[in-house]
């Protein structure tokens, strides 16, 4: 059990970090088995019941995240999720409420609701207190506000003139600008790549988030993921008060979700070159990466880890940074998600050595891919990962974070249990291979914003 794994890791330590792993530990408790089931609406629950606190987190996810926007309208889902939370509509009997009085109304309850999206998911968020009023209440506005919202054009052109006005800022940032090169070059005409403009908000209207609504926020097609101090009868009965208000109907009924095509791998190595005039050149260089699902996952989390995501100890780091100073600080990571999200370098330097840092990055990564970790990197990043675990889910948050993502990628739901020993069997080879397989330096997209000629 996880608890178990917790205690394990805290023997190891002493002094000042064993008083941390006993703090640690106690919340660990918390992570008792996830419960698992379906209500006969479709939507599929995940439970942990947590006693420790008197409060209960709740995340409901639905595929209608930005993958779903159409090309000419970038930006619609995350709209529509931005104006969810201001104001519902009058329905059956109750009263509506605008923005001012529904963030009234649960400041009142003492609880917390948003609505967000990411690349895939769509997703509504409750924090609320365990007191039976209070929930009950909270539970009965988030069902409103799920089902039920006013989309005022009023607020969306105020909200439109707003974020645009945003855009225009963005293009004086230089990490905001080399992002919008990098991200459409890495993914091409695929949603990933859709950047959000003055002109696609400029396309997208209230009658276009009232249909994204319609077609996005049903009950067969939610995966609720919960934690907290209440029973699994009442996490059910929470779960169905919730989505009492969208439709019903189930999902065999309903015409199935457009297919979303794969990320199409880079034919060649791209090189793109921004002049900006900034005290820091910004670097971006990257490929496609791999799905969350894939069975390279741990290997590739740890190799990462080895590679550039341990911050001052990768090797990254180390060539970049302590041997050669070009930069004070540069990382790599993945994305992964239901398609393969990007791999990323990323560092800042200065404008004269831009060209000697990217060299530099570039061979440090080759080596990587052709010749993998070193055991002695191997040791002290699985010891890095596996002994700060318990930071992943010390917390109700965190938890539901991990729950979530276990219920949306439909993973083991003994995954936290298994974790920390997936991420120990892992081995250089392991490392190596699947490097090797997801990584292609020769063809890699590069960002260079604000070097000298």
């Amino acid at each position: 059990m996880i608890a178990i794994k917790t205690i394990a890791v805290c023997a190891r330590r002493i002094g000042a970090a064993g008083i941390f792993c006993l703090f640690s530990h106690s919340l660990a408790l918390a992570a008792l088995p996830i419960q698992h089931w379906t209500q006969p609406n479709g939507a599929k629950v995940y439970f942990v019941e947590s006693p420790a606190i008197a409060m209960l987190d709740v995340q409901i996810d639905l595929d209608a995240g930005n993958r779903r926007d159409p090309a000419d309208k970038a930006g619609l889902a995350s709209m529509m999720a931005g104006l969810l939370e201001k104001g519902i509509a009058a329905r059956n009997g109750d009263q509506a409420l605008d923005e001012n009085a529904l963030s009234e109304a649960w400041a009142d309850l003492g609880a917390q609701f948003g609505a967000g999206t990411t690349s895939d998911r769509l997703s509504f968020s409750l924090r609320t207190l365990t007191d039976p009023v209070l929930l009950d209440k909270a539970a009965a506005l988030a069902a409103r506000e799920i089902a039920e919202p006013a989309f005022p054009d009023a607020v969306w052109q105020r909200e439109r003139a707003r974020l645009q006005a945003s855009i225009r800022e963005s293009y004086t940032r230089p990490a905001s600008v080399a992002s919008r090169a990098y991200t459409p070059a890495v993914y091409g005409t695929h949603p990933y790549g859709y950047e959000v403009t003055e002109e696609s908000l400029g396309r997208i209207s209230v009658d276009d988030m009232r249909a994204a609504h319609a077609t996005g926020v049903t009950a067969c097609r939610a995966r609720i993921s919960m934690v907290g101090a209440v029973t699994r009868a009442q996490a059910d009965a929470i779960a169905a008060k919730l989505l009492s208000r969208v439709p019903q109907t189930a999902c065999a009924s309903l015409p199935p979700l457009p297919a979303v095509a794969e990320v199409g791998p880079l034919a060649a190595a791209v090189e793109k070159r921004i002049p900006f005039a900034s005290a820091q050149a910004q670097v971006l260089i990257g490929q496609p990466g791999y799905k969350r699902s894939d069975p390279d996952y741990f290997a590739l989390t740890v190799g990462n880890y080895i590679l550039g995501g341990g911050g001052f100890v990768s090797r990254l780091a180390n060539e970049v940074r302590e041997k050669r100073g070009l930069t004070y600080g540069v990382s790599s990571y993945f994305s992964p998600a239901l398609h393969a999200g990007a791999f990323t370098i990323s560092m800042q330097t200065r404008p004269d050595q831009a060209a000697q840092a990217v060299d530099l990055v570039r061979k440090v990564v080759a080596d990587f891919v052709a010749n993998g970790p070193l055991e002695a990197e191997l040791k002290a990043a699985k010891d890095n990962l596996v002994g700060g675990f318990a930071l992943r889910i010390d917390s109700n948050r965190k938890l539901l974070d991990n729950v979530s993502s276990i219920a949306w990628n439909d993973l083991p739901l003994n995954y936290l249990d298994t974790w920390t020993q997936q991420v120990d069997k892992v081995t250089v080879a392991d490392v190596k291979a699947a490097f090797a397989r997801k990584l292609q330096p020769e063809k890699m997209v590069t960002v260079i914003l604000g070097a000298a000629p």
